[in-house]
């Protein structure tokens, strides 16, 4: 069967749906995944097939491939990037989806990024679909929306505000909506029904989100699917050498995020690693920092599943894609959130033992900072807690649990 997957965003968002295509490619799919062009490579490195999307232009264009600088600018800014992408290209986007999802997909798998024009698309082809998102975005009573920074509100709360926050979305996606919909000759109605019948698996561990109650049947928490691995990769000598010259260090990175100066905030994690007595290991890119001394290496892209089992605890920006990786490694956290689902994600990682708590972004400091990595350092309990939760995690199978939806689409 030829399954199409279709995901947009950063690094993080599109990584983990390599592993997942390579899980069906196994058991027989012909395996296309569309998504941005400069994530041609990872995918197709992993044997899968690639498709395009119109995805780097405009504001967004200046997210660039893991591992290289981007232009300085405010986190803040990104939720309004996106928007702006979305209004100035989405035709352009609907039909690139519409087009890929027409050249011979039997199944089409999208992530919470593209539901919305995909849901169009799959309804206006006829194609068995189904959401594959990596964060809990349906309004619920047991917490308020993820991707914005709400505080709890009780259940009715919690309800009316996760509705809000889908309805801002909504809006953001409707006059790409509408475009696709008079194309392909769909009713709003029928798209409304297809949302509401299809399946969505989400990508993450009930032990670390539990599934709501009050969710529809055929949402589920399926567990994690991991991005795939490089069985052809090989350390550096000098990465090597440093993690055998003394104690575990402490993993930073920040992923695609640009929290304001890098220099600066290369100066202020460096002084929050020496305040705290340990050695650190970071990884630079988009977000810098790039630190030299002898008890600090920085680096390029290292796949997490192999880098993090090596360090005393993660600092990291609380995405959803570091948060996985981190708790799969089974180590503990040191969280600084910055926008969109990752104050969300840094929550979660206090509540279940694994962190001693988020330093937000816009309270950062290097006092603070080291205060945090002393305690998931020194403090056993926080990496006994994360390895009992890695050890459970570990046991699950959210990409076979995802190959099963599949299957049962097109019965």
């Amino acid at each position: 069967m030829r399954t199409l997957i279709a995901s947009a965003g950063s690094y993080g968002d599109v990584a983990p749906y390599t592993g997942l295509g390579v899980r069906l490619s196994a058991a027989g799919h012909e395996v296309v995944v569309a998504t941005h062009e400069r994530y041609a490579g990872l995918v197709r490195r992993c044997g899968l097939g690639f498709l395009p999307l119109p995805l780097d232009r405009g504001p967004a264009a200046r997210a660039p491939h893991r591992g290289h600088r981007a232009p300085t600018r405010r986190p803040g800014l990104s939720g309004i990037e996106q928007i702006r992408l979305v209004r100035d290209l989405g035709p352009v986007m609907a039909d690139a989806l519409a087009d890929a999802c027409a050249g011979g997909a039997e199944a089409l798998l999208y992530s919470s990024s593209l539901a919305p024009l995909a849901l169009v698309a799959a309804e206006g082809l006829g194609l068995p679909s189904a959401g594959v998102f990596l964060q809990p975005l349906a309004p619920t009573r047991e917490f308020p929306p993820v991707i914005h920074r709400v505080p709890a509100l009780g259940p009715l709360g919690n309800l009316a505000a996760g509705r809000g926050a889908q309805a801002v979305l909504d809006h953001v996606f409707a006059p790409a909506v509408r475009y696709l919909r008079r194309r392909m000759g769909v009713t709003a109605e029928a798209v409304a029904l297809r949302r509401a019948m299809t399946p969505v698996c989400h990508g993450f561990s009930p032990r670390v989100v539990r599934r709501p109650a009050d969710w529809r049947p055929g949402m589920e928490v399926v567990g994690y699917w991991w991005p795939a691995s490089d069985p052809d990769w090989t350390p550096d000598a000098g990465l090597v050498e440093f993690l055998h010259s003394g104690p575990p260090p402490v993993f930073v990175g920040f992923g695609s995020m640009a929290p304001g100066d890098p220099e600066e905030l290369g100066r202020l994690v460096a002084r929050a690693l020496k305040l705290a007595g340990v050695r650190g290991v970071v990884q630079t890119g988009p977000a810098g920092p790039a630190l030299r001394g002898p008890d600090v290496l920085t680096i390029g892209e290292v796949p997490h599943d192999r880098l993090l089992p090596h360090m005393s605890a993660v600092i990291h920006h609380a995405g959803a894609g570091t948060t996985a990786a981190g708790l799969r490694a089974g180590v503990p956290a040191v969280p600084v959130p910055m926008i969109l689902d990752q104050p969300f994600w840094a929550s979660r990682l206090t509540a279940l033992g694994v962190s001693p708590g988020a330093v937000p972004v816009r309270r950062l400091s290097p006092e603070r900072l080291a205060e945090a990595v002393r305690r998931a350092v020194c403090d056993p309990r926080y990496r006994e807690r994360a390895q009992r939760l890695s050890a459970l995690i570990g046991a699950e199978d959210g990409a076979g649990e995802v190959l099963a939806a599949v299957e049962r689409l097109v019965r």
